[in-house]
């Protein structure tokens, strides 16, 4: 398996407060469906303005959230994530994420998010 298609592991995936409350098996589902990447510092991980096809989790590193017109917004750090925004609301992607150092982030396509995590975001 080449280290482009590692999956994201069920014990990294564990640590994300954001998927506490999922059951086991929708975490294990969740595991095998995400895919870990290493992303070096500097690179541009979403781009303010594309389509918005994945969600993504920072398992490692810290990246720089921007948008064009209001500049750096803020900082995330491992265990956050981004990319439900244009997910959930199929808009285009509203800021850009760059690595600020090496990062590990997990990612899973739009379908994976309907199934498996856009019961997180709905209003109660």
């Amino acid at each position: 398996m080449s280290p482009r298609h590692v999956p994201a592991s069920v014990t990294e995936l564990s640590r994300i407060g954001l998927f506490a409350e999922l059951p086991g098996e929708t975490l294990t589902k969740l595991a095998e469906l995400m895919k870990r990447d290493e992303v070096a510092a500097g690179t541009a991980i979403v781009r303010e303005g594309e389509n918005g096809d994945r969600f993504y989790v920072l398992l490692s590193g810290i990246a720089a959230v921007s948008q064009n017109s209001l500049g750096g917004r803020r900082v995330l750090r491992a265990g956050e994530y981004f990319g439900e925004v244009a997910l959930a609301m199929q808009v285009p992607r509203t800021a850009t994420v760059t690595a600020m150092t090496p990062c590990v982030v997990a990612s899973c396509d739009r379908a994976t998010f309907d199934e498996l995590l856009r019961p997180l975001f709905a209003d109660d």
